[in-house]
């Protein structure tokens, strides 16, 4: 495989996990803000789709150095 598709793809699913974490995280603050009594519950889903978010980045990463 070309390592320079590759390189793409992987920077293509970056800007994905970026753009994830960054609605997760907003997604939080505008729920404390509407309902502050459940910011707890809500840090905690947070930062499990948090680490899903990132494990798929990681996987692509992986591919990355698979592929090259």
């Amino acid at each position: 495989m070309n390592p320079g598709l590759a390189v793409i793809g992987y920077g293509l699913g970056a800007i994905g996990a970026g753009i994830g974490v960054g609605l997760i995280f907003a997604s939080v603050i505008i729920g404390t803000a509407r309902q502050p009594e459940a910011q707890g519950k809500l840090v905690g889903i947070a930062f499990t789709t948090f680490a899903l978010v990132e494990v798929l980045a990681l996987i692509g990463f992986v591919l990355f150095f698979l592929a090259s």
